[in-house]
């Protein structure tokens, strides 16, 4: 299994407590800047999805609740985006009018640059 894409018979449970089910929760003392409170209490929330073993961390706000929601939130996206097939991609031309538009500048160009060489000096 790759990277980018999920095995066939996964799928998104609609409700927040089979995907958390499916999934290894860890806490954390998430640090950083907001002073005592976050330095001393495990808010930081750390998902790893198992069947996949695609991984979110959520470590925003002030509450293990709240970034709990926010790292299933930010799950569903991640696995929403593995799930998601690409765009085909249309392969362009450039216009016949245009591509000749350039070959005139470019003889132009040289043609300009041809002017600027000195001269042969046939004295015969």
């Amino acid at each position: 299994m790759s990277e980018n894409q999920l095995p066939n018979d996964v799928m998104i449970p609609e409700e927040d407590e089979r995907l958390l089910a499916e999934c290894r929760l860890e806490t954390f003392r998430s640090g950083g800047p907001g002073g005592q409170h976050q330095n001393a209490t495990e808010s930081g929330v750390r998902l790893v999805h198992l069947p996949t073993g695609v991984r979110v961390v959520a470590r925003d706000e002030r509450s293990q609740y709240r970034n709990r929601s926010i790292a299933l939130k930010r799950l569903r996206d991640k696995l929403a985006d593995l799930i998601r097939e690409p765009k085909l991609r249309v392969t362009s031309r450039v216009p016949a009018s245009e591509r000749a538009k350039r070959l005139q500048d470019k003889r132009k160009h040289a043609r300009k640059k041809d002017l600027r060489k000195r001269p042969d000096l046939d004295d015969k």
